[in-house]
């Protein structure tokens, strides 16, 4: 664990074990204080965030989500739809070549 004192609005996402867009609604309620750094970076500050951790008024959003056989066939295909078409093509003019 790092010694910082100022932490991202990431870096608090993944210590509290909630999403970055619960984080951004605490600073909106005021249940979390936020400091600008040069008007561009958003910081808390490490010891309000494991205050409010360990005072259990922020419930972790620990619910898996289901990745199906489908979504992980469909991500594959989106991903690598090039290399598919592309290898297809290598595939079509080798045949041209050594066929024809």
């Amino acid at each position: 664990m790092t010694t910082t004192q100022f932490i991202s609005v990431r870096e608090t996402s993944q210590i509290m074990g909630i999403s970055e867009k619960k984080v951004m609604d605490l600073i909106e309620e005021k249940k979390l204080h936020a400091y600008r750094i040069a008007d561009k970076f958003l910081r808390l500050k490490r010891s309000e965030v494991t205050t409010l951790r360990n005072s259990g008024h922020v419930v972790r959003e620990d619910h898996p989500i289901a990745y199906t056989t489908a979504e992980r066939v469909k991500d594959f295909l989106y991903f690598n739809d090039f290399y598919i078409v592309a290898g297809l093509i290598v595939l079509q003019l080798l045949y041209i070549i050594f066929y024809s």
